[in-house]
């Protein structure tokens, strides 16, 4: 990048670890980003929060003018960490408050989503005092498989894909042990594909092609035998619907800096929306540095693209 940077000369906080289940994953994300601001000659430090730690001493110690949010999950995506910072009045990367609140709760996003007329999988809530065969019976409107998720995690974290009414019972308890409501979501056989959007602008696709039954944490983090396709081989026409469905999502819950957009294509082209992550992963596996590149753009450009696009938004 050439002039004078955003950000230099200043003390850049890179915030690590957190409270939730991705906390591994934002040890590797932050990793990740802290080298490559250093290898960019700014002053940046790892700010490693655990639980029991106080944030607000964490960050007045290390003396930062800004975050770098490499934090993944509940507390560090879902506008709560965000609402800190802007309390704090110290500029962050990634979105604001209401739009990283939105995208991580799946209940208000789809809700967002199906009133936008952006196409998204069918979907209904499971109620907390739903038992089996109330449960069963909702199945029924999509036939199985159907998937089980929690609402406001990441990383695959609680989903289950159930085969049959046998299964159903054990995913609805996992999904209810994590964070936010239990959702029933009808399974879109077919491609799987990630959009990474930077700077209001796609980026590119990828298909993801696990060799388990479908990209989950493991598949994600722990296992090497996924494979990516870069970009993701579509028909010009799906690939164009894709790419504005993406951004249509992106732009819709209000997103800024960095997003990737999950959605899945079936066989007759047409495209279901997941989720946008607001706080995509920066690990040496993640897809958005994997589209990044093939689009010409380097591991430390997009860290620094990122910062530069900081901000209070308050």
């Amino acid at each position: 990048m050439s002039g004078k940077r955003k950000f230099e000369g200043k003390k850049i906080g890179v915030l690590v670890g957190g409270l939730s289940a991705e906390r591994d994953v934002s040890l590797n994300t932050g990793k990740g980003v802290h080298a490559a601001l250093v290898e960019r000659g700014y002053d940046a430090v790892a700010i490693d929060w655990r639980a029991g730690s106080d944030l607000t001493a964490l960050l007045r110690d290390a003396h930062v003018d800004v975050v770098w949010n490499a934090l993944h999950g509940t507390y560090g995506e879902d506008g709560a960490v965000q609402g800190f910072l802007e309390c704090l009045r110290i500029p962050y990367t990634g979105s604001g408050v209401l739009a990283s609140a939105v995208a991580m709760d799946k209940v208000l996003s789809k809700r967002a989503f199906d009133h936008a007329g952006l196409g998204t999988a069918p979907w209904q809530l499971v109620a907390p005092a739903a038992d089996g065969a109330a449960v069963r019976a909702a199945t029924a409107t999509y036939g199985y498989p159907v998937v089980v998720k929690p609402s406001r995690e990441g990383s695959s974290v609680g989903v289950t894909i159930v085969h049959d009414a046998t299964e159903l019972d054990a995913a609805i308890a996992l999904a209810r042990s994590h964070h936010g409501e239990t959702m029933l979501e009808k399974f879109i056989p077919g491609q799987e594909v990630d959009i990474a959007v930077l700077d209001g602008e796609v980026l590119g696709t990828v298909e993801i092609k696990p060799a388990t039954e479908f990209y989950d944490y493991e598949a994600k983090y722990l296992r090497n035998d996924t494979t990516y396709l870069v970009p993701a081989p579509l028909a010009p026409a799906v690939d164009s619907e894709v790419r504005r469905v993406a951004l249509a999502a992106y732009h819709l819950l209000g997103c800024a800096g960095y997003a990737r957009v999950d959605a899945r294509i079936d066989s007759a082209g047409s495209v279901f929306l997941l989720e946008v992550n607001t706080l995509p992963g920066m690990t040496a596996t993640s897809l958005l540095p994997k589209i990044a590149r093939h689009a010409g753009i380097s591991y430390a450009d997009v860290v620094e693209r990122v910062l530069d696009a900081a901000t209070l938004h308050l």
